[in-house]
């Protein structure tokens, strides 16, 4: 990072289609040699014979604000040498196939934006009040919890164990 430019942190909340050019626009710098993105897309999946046709997203948007900064301060403490980090997040109807999240770290080597892009989804689901539903083919639907949460720590966070 250059003596003039500034860590910055980037996070929104959106009902609209998520570009991932602009959070990776957000995180270039010059001094970094890395962007590491991540991009969560709501799948297709069966539950109880239903097939998922969609997600809606809630947040609890200013305690979502103050669950990001937390976590980009940890990230930071983890990775000093994390220079942008970007999170931007759908609200509202999600179908099948489009981008529910999409992230950008950058660094000025891959390794630490690597692990940080890991660390960054990971905590985002466990900490920051974003809930989602599960909505089927049925028309039924039904919360769902992400496995990182504190209080599913019993159950094992890899869903191909269970």
């Amino acid at each position: 990072m250059t003596a003039s430019e500034e860590p910055r942190n980037v996070f929104k909340l959106s009902r609209d289609w998520l570009s991932v050019q602009e959070v990776v626009d957000a995180v270039s710098s010059a001094s970094c040699g890395a962007i590491s993105v991540f991009i969560g897309t709501t799948r297709e999946d069966e539950c109880d014979g239903r097939k998922v046709i969609g997600l809606e997203y809630e947040a609890y948007e200013l305690m979502a604000q103050s669950e990001f900064r937390k976590l980009c301060d940890d990230i930071r403490a983890r990775w000093p040498t994390v220079t942008h980090i970007c999170v931007h997040h759908r609200l509202g109807w999600v179908k099948v196939s489009e981008a529910s999240v999409a992230m950008a770290i950058s660094s000025p080597h891959r390794h630490d934006g690597q692990q940080a892009i890991q660390h960054c989804i990971n905590q985002l689901k466990a900490s920051v009040p974003i809930w989602k539903k599960e909505v089927y083919d049925t028309q039924e639907a039904s919360w769902k919890e992400n496995a990182e949460c504190p209080w599913t720590a019993a159950r094992d966070p890899h869903p191909a164990n269970q």
